[in-house]
């Protein structure tokens, strides 16, 4: 559905996943280690499939990609919710047409918003260096929490955020092929992911919300919002191309791929620890920036190397927990005899 899908933030095991994969969170049932290379490989997959198809493929209509990806996102819910046990989260969900109104219409919008720029950004920007830029999206988060009075700058974060921005600033100054304008698109795109994660926070206080039943909830609203952009500013063109230039198949697995992304999400959640989750991030980010490398040819520089590990460094210590460092610390230490 997205042209990415960014670390899980959830930390409550949703119904779905406690379900399927048991009371005990499935560790019995499902190894966590074929959730995680499961997910990490749809998620590359997704990302390399818009790449290819965007750039490489020239149908450069992303509005009427993303609304493809949400529309059978919508429909996917709905039979989900008829024939399995996967959203029965939603159970748990107190959902009125006011509260609809006013919260899920406003970050359905963000979230579309947030889904249209980051894949304009493929069309003039590799897979690599776009990976490269998304590391900054938890420094957005970060500020936009701060100025919404959600949380504070501290000694620790104040220094995470300074590390994080100056990788992505070494990786984005080593970039060969820099464009300008796929640049502003990332940048707008991780603008509008933030504050759709921080209007989450605001918005959504109380309710309980799995990445499935989220889908479940945004997905119409943002395939509503996209199609009336569609003859705006792509006009009917994509609609008279898209079979010769994509071809039905390979579009039907484009939107399965994206679903499924979001099906595993779910059990992921349910047999990882939080730091296994940023762990696997990363890991899926760095596999990403090798495969766009090795795969679609893309060039990374030194510098680029050197800003990103920067970067990706930070972002392990701003999404882990300091207790949970300090215990590995520790255990590190007792290993060396210090």
């Amino acid at each position: 559905m997205s042209s990415d899908s960014k670390l899980p933030q959830f930390t409550d095991q949703s119904e779905a996943s406690k379900g399927l994969l048991g009371e005990n969170g499935g560790k019995n049932e499902i190894w966590a280690g074929w959730v995680i290379m499961i997910w990490i490989a749809l998620s590359s997959s997704v990302i390399l499939q818009n790449s290819y198809l965007l750039r490489e493929l020239n149908f450069k209509f992303p509005v009427f990609l993303t609304t493809f990806h949400l529309v059978y996102a919508t429909i996917g819910t709905r039979l989900l919710l008829r024939f399995t046990h996967l959203l029965d989260g939603l159970k748990n969900v107190e959902m009125s047409w006011d509260r609809w109104l006013k919260n899920i219409v406003p970050i359905g919008a963000l979230f579309s918003a947030s889904l249209i720029f980051n894949n304009l950004a493929y069309l003039t920007l590799s897979v690599s260096f776009i990976q490269m830029l998304k590391a900054f999206t938890s420094v957005a988060v970060l500020s936009m929490s701060v100025l919404m009075g959600l949380d504070k700058f501290n000694q620790r974060t104040a220094t995470v955020v300074v590390a994080i921005s100056m990788g992505v600033a070494l990786a984005a100054y080593g970039e060969i092929d820099f464009a300008f304008e796929g640049f502003l698109y990332q940048l707008f795109g991780i603008m509008f992911e933030a504050t759709r994660l921080v209007a989450i926070q605001k918005l959504l206080q109380g309710l309980r919300m799995d990445p499935l039943v989220s889908l479940y909830y945004y997905a119409p609203v943002c395939a509503g919002l996209n199609a009336l952009l569609i003859p705006v500013y792509e006009g009917w063109e994509p609609f008279e191309v898209v079979l010769e230039r994509v071809g039905a198949p390979f579009l039907l697995v484009n939107a399965s791929t994206a679903f499924c992304l979001n099906i595993a999400v779910v059990f992921l959640i349910g047999c990882a620890s939080s730091l296994v989750l940023t762990l696997s991030g990363v890991i899926k980010d760095i596999l990403l920036v090798l495969g766009s490398v090795i795969i679609m040819g893309s060039t990374v520089t030194f510098t680029q190397v050197v800003g990103y590990s920067i970067a990706l460094a930070g972002l392990v210590v701003f999404k882990t927990p300091p207790e949970v460092i300090h215990a590995h610390f520790v255990r590190l230490r007792a290993t060396l005899g210090l």
